[in-house]
């Protein structure tokens, strides 16, 4: 995952009463004989678990319950990430790379980064990669294509229901997505939907909330950052705001990124048409709204 053959130590974080649960996953991943897999650490101290990490995952994060405002969910879990940002800060090495999974996911890293400030801006990321994953199977279902000829599909904003799955500048086999479709209403009154509530649709569905998909959506993340970018191409992640696209600098709001295996950069220059344009600004928006929220976490 971080490299051709670079042998790596697992550092598996959990409280205290659910490490004997812990111990069973140790067991499996020693059973799965993987032979790049060194070592596994199962703590329930951040300090032990992000000691030396060059990538800090954080998965973590308390679900929304029945009843529960965003306001809620947004303080319980700014806690958790404020006491993990503080943890990598004293712990991690000094070429460490967060990226966080547990939602709210875009606020949640905010949360973190800021507490860790002598970490540099760039090293943070909040995944909407399975967002983009949902949007490019939907378009190939309804184009009738292979998933691999989806390309170039970004997912812009929150990684919440005011995300923005790009079909614009979506191309299939190398041709406009829309132009090959055929069908801008389709695009507008189906496909964005459908990808902005497809978690809820999974929890409706299972009765949990996405595991698999998510796990691959994590692998597929590191994989994008580490690794270069096809000619041409771009993923999603979200990464601290630098002003590009007009999105207030410094809150963590999902672009088009391209990487060439060891730095990144936002897509400069793509063409934001109005329809998109107040999506972008909709979702950046959503974000303000939750930084305001937490803003008691944000060191000043």
């Amino acid at each position: 995952m971080f490299g051709p053959k670079q042998p790596v130590i697992l550092h598996l974080i959990e409280i205290e009463p659910a490490l004997k649960a812990l111990n069973g996953v140790v067991m499996e991943l020693d059973d799965c004989a993987f032979p790049l897999l060194q070592g596994v650490v199962p703590t329930a101290s951040l300090d032990e678990g992000f000691k030396g990490v060059n990538w800090a995952l954080l998965v973590g994060s308390v679900p929304r319950k029945a009843g529960m405002e965003r306001k809620d969910l947004l303080g319980i879990n700014g806690k958790i990430f404020t006491g993990q940002g503080q943890a990598i800060a004293r712990n991690a090495a000094s070429d460490v790379r967060v990226l966080v999974v547990g939602n709210p996911c875009n606020t949640n890293c905010l949360i973190a980064k800021s507490n860790a400030t002598n970490i540099p801006a760039d090293r943070w990321f909040a995944m909407t990669m399975l967002d983009q994953s949902r949007a490019r199977t939907q378009i190939a279902r309804k184009a009738g294509v292979p998933i691999t000829a989806v390309t170039n599909l970004a997912v812009w904003g929150n990684h919440s229901s005011t995300m923005y799955p790009d079909f614009y500048n979506t191309r299939i086999n190398g041709r406009p997505a829309i132009e090959v479709i055929g069908d801008e209403g389709w695009f507008k009154d189906t496909f964005i939907p459908i990808v902005q509530k497809r978690g809820a649709a999974i929890i409706e569905a299972r009765g949990a909330s996405s595991a698999a998909s998510a796990a691959n959506a994590v692998v597929d993340t590191v994989r994008s950052l580490t690794t270069p970018t096809p000619a041409g191409d771009w993923f999603s992640v979200a990464v601290s705001a630098d002003g590009s696209y007009s999105i207030e600098p410094g809150l963590m709001y999902s672009f088009p990124i391209r990487s060439d295996g060891k730095t990144w950069s936002i897509v400069k220059d793509l063409p934001v048409a109005a329809f998109s344009r107040a999506k972008l600004t909709a979702t950046e928006n959503e974000l303000k709204e939750e930084k305001a929220l937490v803003a008691g976490l944000l060191p000043a």
